[in-house]
């Protein structure tokens, strides 16, 4: 999320924070222009961010060490997971910032990466240093002593 969409969800925060239960129709007829409209905003969000950076799907997949298939389903939102790692896979894999996976995670349902866990910050340093590489990834987190992204297991 750039700053200026941080600006105006912090604006929309304040807003319903003084709104009551029966503002809603009002709250939504009136923003409706900065609401999310779509039934998977993950979806969306990550195929703009893919072809903004001029890579193909099957590209990122690969990146990500993805089976296409697999892949696809989970872009798709055919295919949901609780495994917030195969989502960061697919954010190494599109070359997301910090912010945009942040945003990726949160439009997915998932907690965002936070810099008091130990893990999330090694990745974290590794999205804000560009380091995008499965591999490289994995290693930085295997020299710390922990966990690798975890692999797929499921290729249906």
């Amino acid at each position: 999320m750039d700053a200026k969409e941080q600006k105006a969800t912090d604006a929309l925060d304040r807003v319903l924070q003084q709104l009551g239960p029966d503002e809603v129709d009002a709250y939504l007829d009136t923003y409706t222009d900065s609401l999310v409209h779509e039934e998977h905003p993950f979806s969306g969000y990550l195929r703009a961010r893919i072809k903004e950076k001029g890579l193909t799907q099957r590209e990122v997949f690969e990146r990500a060490d993805l089976p296409d298939r697999y892949g696809y389903r989970l872009l798709t939102q055919e295919k949901n997971t609780k495994q917030r790692d195969y989502i960061l896979r697919l954010c190494f894999g599109a070359k997301l910032s910090l912010q945009e996976t942040q945003r990726a995670l949160k439009l997915y349902g998932m907690s965002e990466l936070y810099a008091r866990i130990p893990r999330d910050a090694v990745l974290m340093i590794a999205l804000n240093r560009e380091v995008y590489e499965i591999d490289k990834v994995n290693a930085l987190l295997s020299a710390h002593d922990m966990a690798p992204l975890k692999s797929i297991s499921y290729a249906g």
